[in-house]
């Protein structure tokens, strides 16, 4: 069996508020594939030692590497990003996720399933919106979890090892 290579990035997705604790377990998994902090913002609509949690992160979720932070604030205090680390995904933004450069140090942004990210933080954060496109009419959003997974590993295309 071949080694596995080093991840060529430090990137990390960042939830605020989740909601849902199965999507939660499923970036969860997603990170530990691709080598990527977890990062949650509070309060969640669940608890994390929630079976559902463990199920939908499966035997992986004792990998993750998992950070909390109480708030918005307090994950700014904190990290200290970078303007250009931040890439706050929401739904029908005029920046699409194909034309954006993600630096290997970028923090990808989910907001709560029901509701997005804040308005305040929308308002602050204006300039770093971005959008998986959608070409049916017939649909509002993607499932929180499907859009985190399509994100990352869209963020790593131009990082990835050949």
């Amino acid at each position: 069996m071949s080694e596995r290579p080093q991840a060529p990035h430090q990137m990390k997705i960042v939830l605020f508020q989740p909601e849902i604790p199965g999507n939660t377990g499923t970036i969860g998994r997603t990170c530990v594939g691709l080598d990527m902090e977890l990062i949650l913002i509070r309060p969640y609509g669940f608890e994390l030692s929630e079976k559902s949690v463990r199920r939908a992160g499966l035997d992986y979720w004792k990998c993750v590497r998992l950070t909390e932070y109480d708030d918005w604030e307090a994950f700014i205090a904190a990290r200290k990003p970078r303007a250009d680390q931040l890439f706050l995904f929401e739904n029908d933004r005029a920046q699409s996720a194909y034309e954006v450069e993600f630096p290997p140090d970028a923090y990808l942004v989910f907001g709560r399933e029901t509701t997005g990210l804040s308005p305040e933080i929308i308002a602050a954060h204006e300039d770093r919106l971005v959008s998986l496109p959608m070409y049916s009419p017939h649909i509002r959003s993607l499932n929180l979890a499907n859009i985190a997974c399509a994100a990352a590993y869209q963020a790593l295309r131009s990082h990835a090892l050949a």
